[in-house]
């Protein structure tokens, strides 16, 4: 679908939610674009997130589920897990996404407003729906972005959430399952260039080592997976979200040998570390 099989109202959401792509105040959200055709295996989403495509198109499938988007749907997962996205640039050779990570400061507002139990397998674990039927709160977050003002900005996307627990969708609002990889991934993504050791994680964690050892083992992992799957998440952000070169997007993620980064994250992701097209 093109812009103009969009209705006038959704074409104005578009148009408004666009120019938050020149925003200087994006701190709130993620810009993800891309400039060539390109699918990227397995990604890791360890929180609840909102997301509205807005130029090109995407599928995504995760577990037993698949949901096909164009510019102008908006898209929720719900839950914690491992999905695949299958991004198409538009005939300008743009694809762009706005991607909300749902931060718990939202969340928490989220459920006070609802106000009834939370049902954590209430619902798939996708969920789509043209964003224009979310316009007026979806309206209110753009302006109050554009003025700095990130209080209503996050009570604009709480009020989101809320319409969304209306129409069946609350597990995004459950408090997701105790994951220590997950603690461990938060840590090493603000710093990903850091030589990361197990004692920094057992002085941050209040564990011994072999506790630590121990409970990754019982999650499937170790901890050289989990920096490494922190380090190139982080990775695939910038490539998504910068004009870097490959190289230095590597050293940002702390890798020293540009041949041993491309390997891994094309290992990882089953996509070239260029294959984006942004550097």
């Amino acid at each position: 679908m093109n812009d103009l099989a969009l209705a006038p109202s959704a074409q104005a959401l578009l148009a408004d939610l666009l120019t938050l792509a020149e925003c200087p105040r994006a701190t709130e959200y993620v810009c993800v674009t891309a400039r060539r055709e390109h699918g990227v295996r397995s990604a890791q989403i360890d929180r609840p997130t909102l997301a509205i495509v807005l130029r090109g198109r995407k599928r995504l499938h995760m577990g037993t589920e698949t949901v096909e988007l164009e510019a102008g749907d908006l898209f929720v997962i719900a839950r914690p897990g491992r999905l695949d996205a299958f991004n198409w640039p538009d005939a300008e050779g743009v694809y762009f996404t706005l991607m909300l990570p749902l931060c718990d400061e939202v969340l928490t507002a989220a459920r006070t407003l609802w106000a009834q139990p939370v049902l954590p397998q209430a619902g798939p674990d996708l969920i789509a729906m043209p964003a224009e039927r979310l316009a007026a709160p979806l309206g209110v977050w753009a302006d109050a972005l554009r003025r700095a003002e990130y209080g209503p900005a996050r009570a604009a996307i709480a009020t989101v959430l809320v319409r969304l627990c209306a129409l069946g969708h609350t597990a995004m609002l459950a408090p997701p399952p105790p994951s220590l990889a997950g603690r461990i991934r938060a840590l090493v993504a603000e710093q990903p260039q850091r030589t990361w050791r197990s004692a920094d994680f057992e002085a941050e964690l209040g564990l011994s080592g072999a506790t630590l050892r121990r409970r990754l083992a019982a999650e499937g992992g170790s901890l050289l997976d989990a920096i490494a799957e922190a380090r190139l998440a982080c990775a695939l952000e910038l490539l998504y979200t910068t004009r870097w070169p490959v190289k230095t997007v590597a050293a940002r993620v702390g890798y020293r040998s540009v041949a041993t980064f491309t390997r891994r994250f094309a290992q990882r992701y089953g996509v070239e570390a260029g294959g984006i097209g942004n550097g």
